[in-house]
């Protein structure tokens, strides 16, 4: 769930302090790591907002928004999101999504956080405030979004997507919240109860705090421990009976190089990282159907676990129309 990008790593390679641990990790779990390449957006006409963070600081926001477009999408980052901005501008021209009828709107920040309400504060790094992520996005940016005449289209309701770590929050938050009707998820991880997960998550975010320089997070303090019914909770697998009547979309590429170029390491990390996402989508894509839930996918015949390809699958999203309610 790591990204290096060319300017400032909002998501970054393995700490040394866990590497050879978190290789194994990565390689059964598909966590802590991603790879590759994307383009960074020029971000023209971006609107900056910060909004009540639940107890945590003000969340900052940036939007990209033009009169008359048809949806407005919330785009979550990954495991490593920094707080300048996020991964999305980083890496990708998503923002130009604005200019082709979907308005894009980012929340800044969210390292290690799964985009969740903690149990409580992380004790390995004395954070000093409880994550209330799923809070700040469900009762301070939607509301905010509604009152800024963002709820657009037939519906009047959002879209919801993230790579990744953001893929799996995507899927919880758009699950729970009637006021998104679009759930889309590139290279997830949507089913935490299969033999490792839980571990690797563990791994994946003491390695997080560490690389990032505030010290390991405790996953004892996000969901309590592995025995938790919370982790149930946030299993998109087990949640995925309220997703009926939503659009869902997943995506992943087969850990195969493609378009994009990388270096034998970057291969080494983001071929078991996408594979393992692969398996766990097409079994999640399964299980939807099963479930009577309204499922598209991607999968393309290549694909490692970095932006490039990401940036890709919004787009192809964009140009199948899965964004049109």
């Amino acid at each position: 769930m790591g990204v290096t990008t060319p300017k400032k790593p909002a998501l970054r390679g393995l700490g040394r302090r866990l590497a050879a641990v978190l290789v194994a990790a990565a390689t059964l779990a598909g966590l802590g790591v991603a790879v590759g390449s994307g383009t960074a957006s020029a971000a023209p006409g971006v609107r900056q907002i910060f909004i009540d963070g639940c107890g945590m600081p003000a969340v900052k926001v940036r939007m990209w928004t033009r009169p008359g477009n048809y949806k407005t999408v919330i785009a979550l980052d990954g495991l490593r999101a920094t707080n300048d901005i996020s991964g999305w501008e980083h890496n990708t021209r998503i923002a130009n999504l604005a200019d082709s009828g979907v308005n894009v709107v980012e929340p800044v920040g969210g390292l290690a956080s799964f985009y969740s309400d903690w149990d409580a504060p992380s004790n390995f790094n004395n954070q000093p405030y409880r994550y209330r992520w799923s809070c700040a996005i469900n009762q301070s940016l939607i509301p905010t979004l509604d009152r800024m005449g963002l709820a657009v289209g037939k519906t009047g309701k959002y879209a919801i997507m993230g790579i990744s770590m953001g893929g799996n929050s995507s899927m919880i938050i758009g699950a729970n919240n009637p006021r998104i009707d679009h759930i889309f998820s590139m290279s997830g991880y949507l089913n935490l109860s299969a033999p490792g997960m839980r571990e690797a998550i563990r791994i994946a975010l003491l390695d997080a705090g560490i690389e990032a320089g505030v010290g390991p997070f405790n996953s004892d303090s996000m969901w309590g421990p592995p025995f938790s019914p919370r982790w149930l909770e946030n299993d998109p697998f087990v949640q995925i009976g309220k997703m009926r009547g939503k659009k869902v979309r997943v995506a992943s590429g087969s850990g195969i190089p493609g378009a994009y170029p990388t270096d034998p390491l970057g291969f080494v990390q983001g071929a078991p990282l996408e594979a393992l996402s692969l398996a766990q989508s097409r079994a999640f894509q399964v299980q939807a159907l099963i479930n009577g839930v309204q499922i598209t996918s991607d999968f393309p015949s290549t694909g490692l676990h970095a932006w490039g390809y990401w940036s890709d699958m919004v787009f192809r999203a964009l140009n199948q129309g899965w964004f049109r309610d």
